[in-house]
């Protein structure tokens, strides 16, 4: 028996399509998603993951979250939080003991944003260090921010943890911050960003809120 129609309407019409990174994903939507669920269970989530940016606008997406600086065109942004970037490694690792000591740790890069981004590089937080002469090019590159983490984790080198990413697993004790507070470099931020026209969607605003909410937790 086929569907009515009116009935295929109303599926499509409390669908939200989400779009996100991986990284982002993993290691934050979706550990909190199920309060959303619990929430509004009337909403059925649809999460695309994606390492290329999508247009919200070409692809008809409801809403998202980017990192960047907050200026999207054709985008409404609403800021979610801002990030840092530090040093993490294994707790099982050899920490180095003093920013000088980088010149002998492997180093974990990110490379998941280009370089025009404006996302902190090893090469950046060392010339914020006054660390000129220790060499940024060598080590590992890895295109996905959850890996990065999890390479650090795994004792494969140091890493520039993001402080949004790395949260869940600083509590639990799976990197360390060797410097401890210091060696902190301002970041990006996170935004939810949607298309003008869906302003008035119910699922939207609901879903807006909602990250706004658990951002400020």
């Amino acid at each position: 028996m086929s569907t009515p129609p009116n009935a295929r309407r109303a599926s499509a019409e409390r669908t939200l399509t989400v779009t996100v990174s991986p990284a982002f994903a993993a290691k934050w939507l979706l550990p909190r998603i199920e309060r959303f669920q619990a929430r509004h269970p009337d909403i059925d989530l649809l999460l695309d993951t994606n390492l290329r940016a999508i247009d919200l606008q070409a692809e008809r997406v409801d809403i998202g979250v980017r990192y960047g600086a907050g200026r999207w065109p054709g985008l409404t942004a609403v800021k979610l939080m801002d990030e840092q970037v530090f040093p993490v490694c294994a707790p099982t690792t050899k920490a180095p003991g003093r920013v000088a000591d980088l010149a002998r740790c492997t180093l974990i890069h990110d490379q998941s944003m280009p370089a025009r981004s404006g996302f902190p590089t090893w090469r950046a937080w060392l010339d914020a260090h006054s660390l000129d002469a220790v060499p940024s090019t060598h080590g590992l590159r890895i295109n996905n921010s959850a890996a990065v983490l999890q390479a650090a984790i795994d004792g494969m080198g140091v890493a520039l943890g993001r402080s949004v990413m790395v949260r869940d697993d600083l509590a639990a004790g799976r990197p360390v911050r060797p410097f401890g507070k210091r060696g902190v470099l301002p970041a990006l931020a996170y935004y939810a960003v949607h298309r003008a026209e869906a302003e008035p969607r119910r699922e939207v605003a609901a879903f807006r809120d909602w990250l706004l909410e658990e951002a400020a937790a």
